[in-house]
């Protein structure tokens, strides 16, 4: 039986300085920096145990392979469970670890206001004419991508062939539902008028089916395998393909549709039938068609649109909740998952402008699409490229996605606590509440430890290898109860 999809999402940040050095790594590490110093102690992130390196198809690259981030970039841990970092040239926010696809949502949101706070705090240290500006997208307009990454849990004895080979369709279909919408194209060669609006910001910078890599020959499946758990029990699947969503509803679906497809993969209920024969061609091909009618072919040489495909998930997933039921994702979560999903198909399929509340893509296309028919522009003129960004912007007075109408799910108070308090349902609970309790004691964190350090050598690591242990229900009382560190850490041991 699939097990709970415990999930969460690692957003990096577009970035720039007006009126100051441009650095981005430099800015990122101001920004960052700006907000622990305003806002709680610093409490850096625990580097044992991390292998990037380790790839699931069975073998390691070792040290032979590029780190994730670079080690002495500010990289902290906040109380509400969440990792802030530099991510190479990029802030980047993980959020904690989540139950279901609604909680990602909150928490996600959390990240966008804390990048806010970041922004806010970080003019105090700048010059008065100087600004850092954050986006939420994927794409410098320049050939450069950064990610939108989502984890989930699977169980290890599940193969990884099976995964590979079954979430593929769903991964290079999806984008028609939770794309987030591009001017143009970055792809060498390709003529700006031949793609002048697509449906993904990702699409164009994948080049692989299956690998390991997350910043060259990017795959349509990532094959990283670092469970930050009980590797013998689980793995996580690293998904890297994903646009960074300024809908919430999508979001949600992108999350709670895919945990959803990997719930049935576990389960054997999935099948080959939507195999298809070329992904890196076809998640192009249906990024760069807007109007939906172009097919991909499928191993078994029939033709499908990526509508066609995205029903048929559905009417599979729909047939799985009848048989198995969802508790994997959550029964609520995920019946109300289903019904997004399809609401959103439909829309698709007969009125586009009824899901411009909903999908990104089609918001955006709107907004461009108004524009440029109000100043008479073409499709290449720059400031539709201008107009494009500042859907992303994360200054709210700036903000186009903030203006068009987008639904949401949850309320400005969720999020608010969620910016600094975790989740009550996974061990971030634990991470969390032991950061705010004592974070004069907490000297290092990781997503599978604490470091605590209550004044006698040596230092005292608590290992958290279960994502479903450590929660309120679990650790809440024995928290609360104890007033210092150390004496949690006896009553832990006992």
């Amino acid at each position: 039986m699939a097990i709970p999809k415990v999930c969460g999402i690692e957003t990096e940040y577009g970035i720039l300085v007006r009126g100051a050095d441009n650095n981005p790594v430099s800015a990122s590490s101001l920004l960052i920096n700006a907000y622990l110093h305003t806002h709680m102690r610093k409490v850096g992130w625990d580097f044992g145990g991390e292998h990037p390196g380790n790839d699931a198809r069975g073998f390691s690259l070792g040290d032979g392979f590029a780190p994730d981030v670079e080690l002495h970039l500010v990289n902290a841990v906040l109380t509400n469970g969440a990792r802030y970092y530099v991510d190479h040239a990029h802030p980047e926010i993980s959020t904690p670890e989540c139950l279901d696809a609604r909680e990602v949502v909150v928490w996600d949101r959390a990240g966008e206001q804390i990048v806010r706070a970041s922004m806010h705090a970080a003019r105090a240290m700048l010059p008065d004419d100087a600004e850092i500006l954050c986006h939420k997208n994927n794409s410098d307009g320049k050939g450069n991508s950064y990610g939108c990454h989502e984890n989930y849990l699977v169980s290890r004895d599940v193969p990884f062939g099976r995964i590979v080979s079954q979430i593929t369709p769903h991964f290079v279909t999806r984008q028609v539902v939770v794309g987030a919408g591009k001017v143009g194209c970055e792809l060498p060669g390709m003529d700006f008028d031949e793609v002048p609006f697509q449906i993904s910001q990702r699409a164009d910078f994948f080049e692989e089916e299956v690998g390991l890599e997350t910043t060259m020959k990017r795959p349509i499946v990532n094959t990283r395998d670092e469970p930050h758990c009980d590797a013998a029990k689980y793995r996580r699947l690293h998904v890297i393909v994903g646009d960074a969503n300024m809908s919430e509803v999508a979001t949600f679906l992108k999350v709670g549709a895919t945990a959803i497809v990997l719930a049935m993969i576990e389960d054997d209920e999935m099948g080959d039938d939507f195999a298809l024969a070329n992904p890196v061609a076809a998640i192009r091909q249906i990024s760069h068609d807007p109007s939906l009618k172009r097919t991909v072919l499928l191993r078994s040489g029939r033709r499908l649109t990526a509508l066609d495909l995205q029903w048929g998930l559905l009417e599979r997933a729909r047939k799985y909740e009848r048989s198995r039921g969802l508790v994997s994702v959550g029964e609520a979560v995920g019946a109300e998952v289903l019904d997004s999903w399809e609401s959103v198909l439909t829309g698709l399929e007969s009125d586009r402008d009824s899901v411009a509340d909903v999908v990104d893509w089609v918001a955006k296309q709107r907004v461009i699409e108004g524009f440029a028919e109000r100043h008479g522009l073409r499709s290449a003129d720059p400031r539709l490229k201008a107009v494009d960004l500042q859907y992303h912007d994360m200054r709210v007075d700036k903000c186009l996605a903030d203006r068009v109408g987008l639904r949401t799910i949850v309320d400005n108070d969720e999020v608010t606590h969620a910016m600094t308090n975790p989740p009550t349902t996974t061990r971030a609970y634990f991470r969390g509440r032991c950061l705010a309790k004592w974070p004069g004691n907490v000297v290092a964190a990781n997503w599978d430890s604490l470091v605590f350090d209550v004044g006698r050598d040596p230092l005292r690591r608590v290992p958290m290898m279960e994502p479903l242990r450590g929660t309120a229900e679990h650790v809440a009382n024995l928290i609360d109860s104890s007033d210092t560190a150390a004496e949690l850490l006896q009553r832990l041991g006992a």
